[in-house]
């Protein structure tokens, strides 16, 4: 198969979907590899690296959509490349379609096999390519909160971890799945006091057992999330519903309850965000104010850590590529029911329902399509 590796255009996006040792395995299995000019640059890998591994460079993504059977990214295509990617062609990538009409109708009309990495499943039930950035997002928004909690950034001017005879900051984490986990773990190392909420009464014992003293685990209701945002100098939104729309767990009205100063770090951006203040920025322009409180929506945290990032999402995506590359994507799907499930556009369809639900669009089971 000829597999294109994009450069990424989204704005302060420095991850490449494949770094050169994974170009190496694909090559060596006798796969063509096609990678984009400076399509690594900014994780530190160069044209040269990826030609020494058996990759060929191509100068443009025009070039490398009109010849590869299969294509890459690591963010969901931007306008620019709809009109680039053509009927029968696997787009092979995090595409978050519940999040955005526009880019869900633009698949549905190129006719393309969309594989969105976000909604493949393991055996275990876990997300296999949606955890390795999860984790990282995670950590990052521990790491972003602390520092938008200075007053240098419209912060309440508080330390995490307080000093001693001096109160520590309140951290509430809303989700205590692989994001939530991350992040709360991170703040509980810099000494924060943190609440961590989750609906899953088995999760919160298994996480009791697990986390720092610093961390109570907490079930989550909107009464206990109501009490608890007003004691909160940060609150990271960490919520996932499997491919659909994040839950508005933080509303406009709770915002006049919080502490000013206060900063909400929403994760769930990617998923159309959990507050209903929130609306996705850039790492050039992170933050906003809405009634005094920070808001922090960087849809692409973990471009910001490309070296740890590329790192981790190739480990992670690589065995799948290989598989379809190797076999095609309809008899990977069709052995492998988690495969089947990161199947959401296929050839003008929709397949995955949250996706459908989103958008009051027709939702054709991924049977069908088999």
């Amino acid at each position: 198969m000829i597999v294109g590796i994009l450069k990424e255009i989204k704005v302060a996006e420095n991850r490449v979907c494949m770094t050169p040792a994974g170009a190496e395995v694909m090559a060596k299995k006798g796969h063509v590899v096609l990678v984009e000019t400076q399509a690594g640059v900014g994780s530190g890998f160069s044209d040269a690296d990826y030609l020494a591994a058996g990759a060929e460079t191509v100068a443009t993504a025009a070039a490398v959509y009109r010849r590869a059977e299969m294509v890459m990214h690591v963010k969901e295509p931007q306008p620019s490349e709809y009109p680039m990617i053509r009927e029968g062609q696997i787009v092979f990538t995090y595409f978050h379609f519940a999040a955005v009409e526009e880019l869900t109708r633009a698949m549905i009309a190129s006719g393309s096999i969309c594989i969105a990495y976000e909604t493949i499943v393991g055996a275990d039930g876990s997300l296999p390519l949606l955890t390795p950035m999860s984790e990282v997002a995670g950590r990052m928004a521990a790491q972003e909160a602390a520092k938008y909690a200075e007053r240098t950034y419209g912060g309440r001017g508080i330390l995490f971890g307080g000093v001693p005879g001096v109160l520590p900051a309140t951290v509430l984490v809303l989700g205590g799945g692989t994001v939530g986990t991350h992040a709360a773990q991170m703040a509980c190392g810099l000494g924060a006091k943190v609440y961590l909420l989750d609906t899953n009464l088995d999760r919160l014992r298994h996480l009791a057992e697990v986390m720092p003293k610093n961390c109570f685990p907490i079930m989550s209701s909107p009464a206990t999330i109501r009490e608890l945002v007003q004691e909160a100098d940060v609150v990271i939104g960490a919520v996932l519903l499997h491919g659909a729309k994040a839950p508005k767990l933080i509303t406009r009205e709770m915002l006049k309850s919080m502490k000013s100063g206060a900063v909400l770090v929403d994760v769930a951006i990617d998923q159309g965000g959990c507050f209903e203040t929130s609306k996705a920025t850039t790492h050039s322009e992170p933050t906003y104010e809405v009634d005094g409180i920070v808001h922090y929506c960087v849809a692409n945290m973990p471009g910001a850590v490309p070296l740890t990032s590329t790192f981790a999402l190739t480990n992670a995506t690589l065995p799948y590529a290989v598989k379809i590359a190797d076999l095609g994507w309809q008899k990977v799907a069709r052995d492998n029911v988690g495969v089947r499930q990161g199947l959401n556009v296929v050839c003008g369809k929709v397949t995955y329902a949250g996706v459908a639900e989103a958008f009051g669009l027709e939702h054709t089971p991924v049977e069908e399509v088999l």
